[in-house]
Formats: structure tokens, sequence, C-alpha cells
């Protein structure tokens, strides 16, 4: 994906050359960013993290870093690449993949400690975003880790 400067397309020399030239109805604003700050985002992706297990809603997230849902989801999505939503079902399912390769609990438990309230939904899930049910990739995961160690 090619990134425009919309400074250079625009022909003006300097950022305030450019929002001048542009049109009043377009509402750029003077210092606005299209993505959550740094600190924000660390703020965020840290608590999600901590917090698997729960539910975590849209609310809740956009208020840890006081914002609207509607205004934080969106910056977000342009920090991140994906909204929040999903963004928490791709770490739970990462930390799955990580005790399931463990192989010590039984995967029912493993989808409760990442936040799924039920063995068919944690399923369903993690064999759409992985390809495979969680059985097979612990299987599979089992059948690595015996590869490597012969």
């Amino acid at each position: 994906m090619r990134l425009v400067n919309p400074i250079a397309e625009a022909g003006v020399g300097s950022t305030e050359g450019m929002l001048d030239a542009l049109p009043a109805t377009i509402g750029v604003a003077r210092g606005a960013s299209s993505e959550l700050p740094a600190g924000r985002l660390r703020r965020v992706t840290q608590y999600i993290q901590e917090n698997l297990q729960r539910e975590l809603r849209l609310a809740e997230l956009s208020a840890l870093v006081h914002m609207s849902p509607y205004h934080f989801a969106r910056l977000f999505r342009r920090s991140i690449g994906m909204p929040p939503h999903k963004f928490v079902v791709r770490c739970r399912i990462d930390a799955a993949r990580t005790l399931l390769a463990a192989r010590r609990s039984p995967i029912a438990e493993i989808g409760q400690l990442v936040g799924f309230r039920t063995p068919s939904h944690f399923t369903t899930t993690f064999r759409r975003v992985v390809g495979l049910t969680p059985s097979g990739y612990r299987s599979e995961a089992g059948a690595a880790g015996v590869r490597n160690e012969l």
C-alpha cells in the first residue's frame, strides 16, 4: 500500500499552506491525529492482555482512555489495523494457543481461562481464526514438540 503525502501532492510548501488550500468542508483540524496516541494505545492493549478472562466491552475500553466509544473504535482501528473486538478475539486465541501447546489443562478450561463462555464458542472461534480445532492444534503442537526433541 502506497502512502500518499497530501502536502506534496497539493504542491504546498507547508502544513499551514495545505490546510488553507483545502476546502472548509473537509473538517481538517490543526494538530489532529488519525491514530490513537501511543500511550493510550499501550494502556488499552495492556489492559486487554491482563483481562482476557473477563467480558471486555467497547464502552469499558473507551472509558479507560477517556474517549467516546465511537471515536475510540475508529482511532483504534486506524492504529492497529482491526477493530477492538477483533483484536480482543485475536489476543484470546493467541493466549489459548500458548496454553494448548503446554498440554496441561482441558480444552474447555482453557476456553474459559481466555474469556470464552462456552466450549463450543471457543472451538468455533478458534477454528475460524487458526484453521484447526483446539484439539487438532494441540495434537499438532505435541507432534512438533516430539519432532524437535529427536
